[in-house]
């Protein structure tokens, strides 16, 4: 049986669903291949293949096109790189699962001309590139700092500034691959790389932060 959500919706609702999708991956590949000032609305809805009165009924402008686009690309972020057990104690896992998952997801062909974009406009409006870091970056920084807390309270690390070490271990992932693809140096990611990254900033951030073994009394 499908289990599709649209199956489940009146036909009306169901409709509007799939045409605002198909909206918004017209104008994802519009900012895509123009950028923001080159994808006009008209060229938007040629690439959605509605008309350009169809796209004002669902957007009344670019920037709430965008800002919709950049919302969707931060909730898949945070549902599937930042979910973390507070629970599991296996912190080298743990991070080597996220840190892994992290790079991988930012360094996707199609997501950094989105991440050039939001960089590019967002002198001019301020107000995008705000939200896409708070419900973003500053989410998945939240996130791996309630963790951190979570292990520190249960003696798995000593760790006086969880936030800063969430920071520090995020950017020792990532640090070698965003500059290379937002400046087109490189095009491509290899995955040994990521793995030799995430790996090399997992054993830092232990040996700083995980709880040294107590001595045992001597008998």
């Amino acid at each position: 049986m499908a289990t599709d959500t649209a199956a489940h919706l009146p036909a009306d609702t169901a409709q509007d669903t799939a045409k605002r999708r198909q909206i918004l991956e017209g104008a994802r590949k519009s900012f895509m291949a123009l950028g923001f000032d080159g994808a006009s609305m008209g060229q938007i809805a040629r690439a959605a293949g509605v008309s350009k009165g169809t796209l004002y009924v669902y957007f009344d402008s670019k920037e709430a096109l965008f800002q919709t686009i950049a919302a969707d690309e931060i909730r898949s972020q945070g549902a599937a790189v930042f979910s973390l057990d507070a629970d599991d104690p296996d912190i080298e896992k743990v991070l080597t699962r996220l840190g892994d998952d992290f790079v991988r997801f930012v360094c996707m062909p199609e997501r950094v001309p989105m991440i050039r974009t939001i960089i590019a406009i967002c002198e001019r409006m301020p107000e995008i590139g705000r939200r896409f870091f708070e419900a973003g970056p500053a989410n998945g920084i939240a996130r791996v700092t309630r963790y951190l807390v979570a292990q520190h309270d249960a003696g798995v690390l000593t760790i006086d500034d969880p936030e800063l070490a969430a920071i520090q271990f995020l950017e020792a992932c990532l640090g070698p691959f965003l500059k290379p693809l937002l400046l087109c140096y490189v095009t491509t990611v290899d995955e040994s790389e990521i793995e030799r990254s995430v790996r090399a900033a997992v054993r830092v951030f232990l040996a700083a932060y995980r709880t040294a073994p107590k001595a045992s009394a001597s008998s």
